[in-house]
């Protein structure tokens, strides 16, 4: 039986410090990726999130994109990360109403995908109250997420649910119920054993939450994390957020457990996604391991080096097969 392959991509403004664009598509280039999931990024005139790039900075992008010979996995969008209900639950999260947020951020998410020529969006499932049962709001999120997935659906591009803390979505039993009500093909869910490692989970409840999400998996976000017993989170240097983010061949080894199965449900995914133009299964690396927050992380360029060396270890042992642009790419160009 043939191996999977899976097309392997990552958060590329988690390597340079100064999150430049040039240094950016360098760095993964240098790794032999062909893609990355595109989030925080400077075009010379600061950094922004894609969300809040100019036509300008669009159009010099896309042409750095076809020098450096590499493409857009996905969207990394903040989509979902705002308030379900207007009301103070001691957070700094926004609230924006609805139809609001569909006729701007959705609407801007969705042209980004079209402009980079990608199908997938990076979103999430909304916050609930603060520490309320996220249960007792699974209709309402369900409900203004399937007006957000519609949108996609109508312009034909797919809607990712990562999984997270502190959202409606936080592990595997409210995503599956989530994905289920939706019940379209333009939403997916993205699991992310760091994500819940580092909310409390061990290795054995991480791998019973992603098996229920697999009816509804469509790629996969990579983060180690270390998980001992009775120790607290503690705040990296420089506020750079949250630590004990490690490489994925290193620590509680959830890792293996779940891209063990993913291993199986590869082939799967991909008769399920390449119909909607999804040009193959991505695992995406996103490492936090020099810190990590609510809206992204840090790894630097030797730290990300490092995460992803560590990702194609478990992969090769694993058995996947993966492609890395090589000597043989660059001596023998496309036409």
């Amino acid at each position: 039986m043939a191996n999977p392959e899976v097309i392997l991509s990552g958060f590329a403004d988690e390597g340079p410090v100064s999150k430049r664009a040039e240094e950016q598509l360098t760095m993964m280039s240098a790794l032999g990726l062909s893609y990355y999931t595109i989030r925080f990024i400077d075009l010379g005139n600061g950094v922004k999130n894609v969300m809040e790039l100019s036509n300008e900075e669009i159009g010099r992008l896309k042409d750095m994109h076809r020098a450096f010979g590499i493409s857009i996995s996905s969207i990394g969008s903040p989509l979902g990360k705002v308030k379900l209900i207007d009301q103070e639950d001691g957070t700094q999260n926004r609230y924006i109403p609805l139809k609001e947020y569909l006729e701007n951020d959705v609407q801007r998410a969705i042209e980004l995908a079209h402009v980079f020529d990608t199908k997938l969006i990076r979103g999430f499932s909304y916050y609930h109250p603060h520490n309320e049962d996220p249960w007792e709001y699974l209709d309402r999120a369900a409900d203004q997420l399937a007006q957000i997935v519609e949108a996609c659906a109508r312009a034909e591009v797919i809607y990712g649910l990562e999984v997270e803390g502190d959202l409606v979505g936080a592990d595997g039993h409210t995503l599956i119920a989530l994905y289920e009500k939706i019940n379209s093909p333009y939403v997916c869910i993205i699991p992310d054993v760091g994500n819940m490692e580092a909310k409390g989970h061990s290795p054995d409840s991480v791998y019973e939450h992603y098996v229920k999400m697999k009816p509804g998996v469509g790629w996969i976000h990579i983060k180690g994390f270390n998980n001992p017993a009775n120790q607290a989170m503690l705040k990296g240097a420089e506020d750079r957020g949250l630590t004990r983010f490690i490489p994925v061949d290193r620590g509680d080894a959830g890792h293996e457990q779940v891209l063990r199965d993913f291993r199986e449900l590869v082939p799967e995914i991909q008769n399920r996604l390449a119909p909607l133009g999804v040009p193959g299964v991505f695992v995406d690396l996103e490492p936090h391991v020099k810190g990590g927050g609510q809206f992204g992380g840090v790894s630097g360029v030797d730290g990300f080096g490092v995460a992803f060396r560590s990702l194609c270890r478990l992969l090769d042992y694993l058995e996947y097969d993966y492609h890395l642009t090589g000597y043989e790419d660059l001596s023998n160009p496309t036409p």
